[in-house]
C-alpha cells in the first residue's frame, strides 16, 4: 500500500535518526595538559612497553594521532592508568618532536620508509671481522642512514682473535670514525666492556649488525640483568647468522646513565630515502667547498667544485673520495 501522495516532496518523509554518527564533528582535540611523560622501551603488535617515572607502563597509541606512529626511543605523554599493574592500559596521547631519527627501506626500490629507532644520540655499527665475513658495503648504508638521520657512528669489530682489523680500520680511517675492536676473550674476562662503555657513557646508543656479528651478545655483556637470546650458529654455506632479536629493546646501561637499544639483525639496508645532498653535512671539512657547485649538485658528477677546491689544498683528498663513495652506495648492493 502507498503511503505517500503521489506529488511527495523530501520534506514529507520522516527519517529515524541514526543511532551512530549523530554528534557534531569537531577538530577540537583533548590538550591533556596532566599528562604524564615516558620513554617508549619497546614495541610489540600494537603494545607499547615504556617508562614512566621508575616503572613499566603498557601502553596503546590513542586514534587521535592518526597514522602517526611510536618507535623505540620516542619521548610521548600518556593519560589514563599509569599504576603499571598487570592488565592496565595506558594511552599516548601526544609523541614529542624527535632529535635524531634512524631510518631504513627494505630494499633502495621500496619507496615504504620504515623507522627503527628516534632521539639516539649515535649509531654502534658492529661486524665481525671474521665468522661471517665483514661486509663493508653494509657499513657504509649504515654510516649514511647515521648522517642522514643525525647520529654520530661508531665502529664495534668484534672477534679481533679470528682475524686482524687492520684492513677494514684503514677503509674507514679518513672518515676519522672512532672504533672499538673486541675479541672473545676481552668480552670474557671484561676487558673489552670497559672500552664499550667508555664510548657509551651518557649517550643513547642504538646498535646494528647483520645476523652472526655479536651484536646480541655484546648487548648481554653490557646489560647483564636484560638477556636476550642470542645467535648461537652462522651457516656455513651462506656464512650468516639466523636472527634472534625479534624487535628493537631499550635497556638502561647499570651504573651509567646511558642506554643501549638492540635492532633486529639486518639483511640489507636500503636507502631510497636518503637525500644525498645531506651526507655532506657529515663532511665540515669539506662543506665549504660546495659553495661554488652548481644547483642541485649530487657532488660526485663533472662539474662539482669540490674537485677544483681540494686539488687547491683546502681538504684531503682522502676525504672527498670517501664522501663520493659513501654517496654511490646507493647504488650498489650490500653484499657487493
Amino acid at each position: 500500500m502507498r503511503r505517500y501522495g503521489k506529488h511527495t516532496d523530501e520534506d514529507d518523509i520522516r527519517t529515524r535518526p541514526g543511532r551512530r554518527n549523530t554528534r557534531p564533528r569537531t577538530n577540537i582535540r583533548p590538550k591533556h595538559e596532566d599528562a604524564a611523560e615516558g620513554l617508549v622501551l619497546t614495541v610489540d603488535r600494537g603494545r607499547l612497553t615504556c617508562l614512566v617515572d621508575d616503572h613499566v607502563v603498557m601502553a596503546m597509541k590513542a586514534r587521535e594521532l592518526g597514522r602517526k606512529a611510536a618507535v623505540v626511543g620516542d619521548r610521548v605523554a600518556l593519560v589514563g592508568d599509569l599504576s603499571g599493574k598487570k592488565d592496565t592500559l595506558a594511552r599516548i596521547v601526544r609523541i614529542a618532536e624527535r632529535t635524531s631519527v634512524l631510518r631504513r627501506t627494505a630494499d633502495d626500490d621500496d619507496p615504504f620508509e620504515r623507522v627503527v629507532v628516534a632521539n639516539a644520540d649515535q649509531l654502534a655499527i658492529v661486524t665481525a671481522l671474521a665468522d661471517p665475513e665483514p661486509r663493508p658495503r653494509l657499513i657504509d648504508r649504515c654510516l649514511v642512514a647515521a648522517y642522514d638521520g643525525g647520529l654520530e657512528p661508531l665502529l664495534v669489530l668484534t672477534k679481533s682473535d679470528l682475524a686482524p682489523p687492520d684492513k677494514l680500520l684503514e677503509l674507514y680511517g679518513d672518515l676519522d670514525t672512532p672504533y672499538v675492536v673486541t675479541s672473545r676473550e676481552e668480552l670474557q674476562n671484561g676487558t673489552a666492556l670497559t672500552r664499550v662503555r667508555e664510548q657509551l657513557d651518557g649517550k643513547i646508543t642504538a646498535f646494528v649488525g647483520h645476523s652472526g656479528v655479536g651484536k646480541t651478545t655484546l648487548v648481554n655483556a653490557l646489560v647483564p640483568q636484560e638477556r636476550r637470546r642470542t645467535t648461537g650458529h652462522v651457516n656455513a654455506v651462506t656464512g650468516r647468522g639466523r636472527h634472534t632479536t625479534t624487535s628493537a629493546l631499550a635497556l638502561p646501561l647499570s651504573d651509567s646513565d646511558g642506554w643501549v637499544i638492540d635492532t633486529p639483525g639486518l639483511r640489507s639496508f636500503g636507502l631510497h630515502h636518503v637525500d644525498p645532498s645531506r651526507v655532506i653535512h657529515a663532511f665540515p671539512d669539506l662543506e665549504p667547498g660546495t659553495e661554488g657547485c652548481p644547483r642541485a649538485c649530487s657532488h660526485d658528477e663533472q662539474d662539482c667544485a669540490l674537485d677544483a677546491w681540494v686539488a687547491e689544498g683546502h681538504a684531503d683528498p682522502a676525504r672527498l673520495y670517501s664522501l663520493r663513495r659513501l654517496l654511490a652506495t646507493r647504488e650498489r648492493k650490500e653484499g657487493d
